[in-house]
C-alpha cells in the first residue's frame, strides 16, 4: 500500500522579498506568496490528492499558506496540527538583517558558512543539524505514524525544517543537503511503502522564487 505525505514550503514572505534573514520571526506572506499558496492547492487538486491532515509550523507565514492551500483544495475541513518544531531554522543574531549587511558586517565567507554548511551555526541561532534534531523526532513521533496508518498528511513548514525531512526521506548526506534548495509554494508528493521508505517521489511544478 501507497501512503501519501505532501511537503509544500510557505509562499514568499514579506522578508523574503526585502531580502531579509527571518527565522522565528513571524512574518506575513506578500502577495505573490498567497498567490503561490493558492497556486500550491491548484496543483495539488490537479494531480488528484487529497488529505485527512495537515501538519504546520507555529508560524503564521506557514499557517497562512497550509489555510490558503487547502482552501483552494476544497479541503479546508481537515483538521490541522501546528507545532514549533516545525519552525524554520532560527538564524539568531542574523533575524531581521539584511543578508547584504550581514555579509559586510561578518564578511561574505563567514555568512556563506553560516548559511550553506550542516554543523556550524550562526551568532545565538541553529546549524541545519541543530534543525534536524528537533524536526525529525516530531516527524517520527507525530507525523510518520499517522501517514503509514493510513492518513493522507499534508506538511506546510519552512525551507530548513523541509529540508531536514527531504533528507531522511531522500537518504541525503550532510554534504548534499545543503547544495538542495526547496521553492516556496512548490509542492512535493512522496509516496512511502508500509516502513517509510519512498517509493516515489514528484515536484508538482519547478519555479524559482529566490
Amino acid at each position: 500500500m501507497a501512503h501519501t505525505l505532501v511537503l509544500v514550503r510557505h509562499g514568499q514572505s514579506e522578508w523574503n522579498k526585502k531580502n531579509l534573514f527571518t527565522g522565528w520571526r513571524d512574518v506575513e506572506l506578500t502577495e505573490q506568496g498567497r498567490t503561490e499558496a493558492r497556486e500550491a492547492g491548484e496543483l495539488m487538486k490537479a494531480a488528484g490528492l487529497e488529505f485527512d491532515m495537515a501538519f504546520t509550523s507555529a508560524l503564521k507565514r506557514a499557517q497562512e499558506t497550509n489555510r490558503l492551500a487547502l482552501d483552494a483544495l476544497g479541503q479546508s475541513g481537515i483538521p490541522v496540527v501546528e507545532n514549533e518544531a516545525l519552525n524554520e531554522r532560527d538564524y539568531g543574531d542574523l533575524a531581521g538583517l539584511n543578508k547584504d549587511d550581514a555579509r559586510e558586517k561578518w564578511g561574505e565567507e563567514q555568512v556563506h558558512i553560516w548559511r550553506r554548511s550542516f554543523d556550524v551555526p550562526p551568532p545565538g541561532g541553529e546549524s541545519l543539524k541543530m534543525t534536524a534534531e528537533r524536526v525529525l523526532p516530531y516527524f517520527e513521533a507525530e507525523i510518520l505514524p499517522k501517514v503509514l496508518a493510513g492518513k493522507r498528511v499534508l506538511v506546510a513548514a519552512h525551507g530548513n525544517s523541509l529540508r531536514a525531512l527531504v533528507m531522511q526521506l531522500d537518504k541525503l548526506g550532510p554534504d548534499e543537503i545543503v547544495e538542495v534548495n526547496i521553492a516556496t509554494g512548490v509542492p512535493i508528493a512522496y509516496e512511502l511503502d508500509d516502513n517509510g521508505n519512498v517509493i516515489s517521489k514528484k515536484v508538482l511544478v519547478e519555479r524559482d522564487y529566490s
